[in-house]
């Protein structure tokens, strides 16, 4: 079995920040490489940010790069994104995506394996 739980959700005012958490588990978990993706009402999903499993390669979306990081702690199995500076345009329901290779990727389809989302609100 293969589970995908995200966390730390909630209303933030713009300029602020605000950190969610991820945990995949299963019998290859710790060969997962590990994404962020979001979807705001009426739009695509888009791509946010993805991990390798040694936690070495990163990638960012441009619309986020220098705000958000994504660091990973293999000992405990998770990911975290850190998010700062948000600005209105964050506001989405974020998904947490795990694949099992070490390689990340930015293609939402490439992953395998989904949490159930957390809801980001950011205020102006």
């Amino acid at each position: 079995q293969v589970q995908v739980v995200e966390s730390g959700g909630g209303l933030v005012q713009a300029g602020g920040s605000l950190r969610l958490s991820c945990a995949a588990s299963g019998r290859t978990f710790s060969n997962y490489a590990m994404g962020w993706f979001r979807q705001a009402p009426g739009k695509e999903r888009e791509f946010v940010a993805a991990i390798n499993w040694s936690g070495g390669i990163t990638y960012y979306a441009d619309s986020v790069k220098g705000r958000f990081t994504i660091p990973r702690d293999n000992a405990k199995n998770t990911i975290n994104l850190r998010m700062n500076s948000l600005k209105a345009e964050d506001t989405a329901v974020y998904y947490c995506a795990a694949r099992d290779y070490i390689d990340a990727t930015t293609k939402d389809y490439e992953y395998s394996y989904w949490g159930q989302g957390t809801q980001v609100t950011v205020s102006s």
